[in-house]
């Protein structure tokens, strides 16, 4: 459990300090899609990106606009097939990205002190599970013994 707060401390950290710039706020649904048309190798299209992100083309449609307004990325028909429309990476996606990704670095940078009492809190979690399972072995070996039945 204490790995899992850490990794959304961290999370929640890059988020309060992205939230606080005076850039565009993204959903989660935005942002998905954004990494995934940056990170992902392209060609990338409407129904790829609905169907890598297990959510509906309507759904990457409206992402898209919103993303297309920003500047993030743009659309182009498929110069093969005129039936598919290509989305593209721009320049200021990247700078968004790469301003982000500063953010991420920012919240992950732990203090060696806080990184040893993140250490020592996951000792005391594994001390103090190892006592409870102890004294729950020992309870239910007392329970046994007063049991007439057994």
């Amino acid at each position: 459990m204490a790995k899992g707060l850490v990794a959304l401390g961290l999370w929640r950290k890059a988020l309060v300090a992205s939230v606080r710039q005076n850039g565009p706020d993204l959903s989660a649904r935005q942002m998905a899609l954004l990494l995934t048309v940056y990170l992902c190798d392209p060609p990338h299209t409407v129904r790829g990106l609905a169907a890598t992100l297990a959510i509906s083309k309507p759904a990457i449609t409206r992402a898209l606009d919103r993303l297309s307004v920003l500047g993030f990325i743009r659309r182009k028909r498929d110069a093969e097939d005129r039936r598919n429309v290509l989305i593209q990476r721009t320049v200021s996606g990247s700078v968004f990205l790469s301003d982000f990704s500063d953010l991420v670095i920012a919240a992950g940078a732990v203090a060696p002190d806080d990184l040893a009492e993140v250490v020592k809190a996951g000792e005391m979690q594994r001390v103090a599970q190892a006592e409870f399972d102890r004294l729950r072995s020992q309870a239910q070996s007392i329970v046994r013994d007063d049991d007439p039945a057994s």
